[in-house]
């Protein structure tokens, strides 16, 4: 096996973990309307994960002032993240 496949599988594997972690913290900070999404913490959160979130949001509206979007953009990255192992085990060659 390659060495650099296996470096960028496993440093693509552990970028989704923590995007995933950043998505979830910002889908739960949305609950609480008190967050000032203009102060440096909450603004840089939305910054990373709104362009991805927006891509969801443009496909399913809010029903009823609830976005289930996110539900979407959630499942969508953990499929990615249970096929990146996929690509260190099966096609290694590009």
């Amino acid at each position: 096996m390659n060495p650099v496949v296996g470096l960028f599988v496993q440093t693509l594997s552990t970028f989704l973990n923590i995007y995933l972690a950043l998505l979830i913290v910002r889908i739960l900070l949305s609950w609480f309307p008190s967050v000032n999404w203009f102060d440096p913490p909450f603004s840089i959160l939305g910054q990373l994960t709104d362009p991805y979130l927006n891509l969801f949001r443009s496909l399913i509206p809010p029903i009823g002032g609830i976005d289930l979007s996110a539900i979407l953009a959630i499942f969508l990255l953990q499929i990615a993240q249970s096929a990146v192992p996929a690509l260190l085990v099966g096609g290694t060659s590009f």
